[in-house]
């Protein structure tokens, strides 16, 4: 029922999900790494399969996730990939709301690949912090906004490769679809105290154009439905 409500994406994975800022070990393959007093996930072990952290529901005030890999147990083999982590984050928010995303990587050889989707109706301040902490680390990050009429969003997005940290992959992109009356502030940065094998960071703010618009049109659909076309193009893409 959650996969079909909220359209994630599911494979073969260890999960951990929590709905509305709250841990769901029912819907949890790896109910020992959380708990429903603290969005914490701490990863010290390596698993066969990849691992699927997913924040799904509805938000309001202060919001806290964190995700920490460490080298509890090494696990290496060549340039293999030790652990393989996939944050998915599907919010909505109605209310002014601030959300804290701290992923710390110090598995070395491990990647983490994050995905985050926002639905933003009011005022909503978002901050990601990405550390590196271990040679060959890798962490993605993906943030789309869709931010609705009169609403105000504010997205960091830092990444920090710490010294000794060398050969790290790291990139930080910011987007959103914006309706004309919406303010949008993106800060994307990077932190680099040693040699990357690369670092990124990009924004860009997006508006339906005037072609995009007649040709939905064109195919019958009205205002509403176009709005809601574009937003799944954007969101989905």
């Amino acid at each position: 029922m959650l996969w079909n409500e909220f359209n994630i994406k599911t494979f073969p994975a260890e999960t951990i999900v929590f709905r509305d800022g709250i841990f769901q070990p029912e819907l949890s393959t790896l109910s020992s790494v959380a708990s429903r007093q603290s969005p914490v996930v701490r990863i010290g072990q390596f698993y066969e399969l990849p691992i699927h952290v997913i924040y799904v529901g509805e938000i309001e005030n202060q919001n806290n996730l964190e995700i920490d890999i460490s080298d509890d147990s090494r696990h290496t083999t060549g340039d293999s990939v030790d652990r393989r982590l996939f944050l998915t984050i599907k919010i909505l928010n109605k209310k002014p709301a601030f959300f804290n995303i701290f992923i710390k990587n110090a598995g070395e050889n491990s990647l983490v690949h994050s995905t985050i989707l926002v639905q933003n109706y009011a005022d909503l301040e978002i901050d990601v912090t990405a550390t590196h902490l271990a040679e060959n680390t890798g962490i993605f990050i993906k943030t789309k906004i869709v931010a609705h009429h009169e609403s105000k969003t504010k997205v960091t997005g830092a990444a920090n490769i710490n010294p000794d940290c060398k050969n790290c992959e790291s990139e930080i992109s910011l987007a959103a679809l914006a309706d004309p009356s919406a303010i949008i502030e993106f800060k994307p940065w990077q932190l680099i105290a040693a040699a990357p094998k690369s670092a990124e960071h990009s924004a860009a703010i997006y508006h339906g154009t005037a072609p995009q618009i007649e040709y939905l049109r064109t195919a019958g659909l009205g205002t509403t439905e176009i709005k809601k076309a574009l937003e799944e193009a954007f969101l989905n893409d």
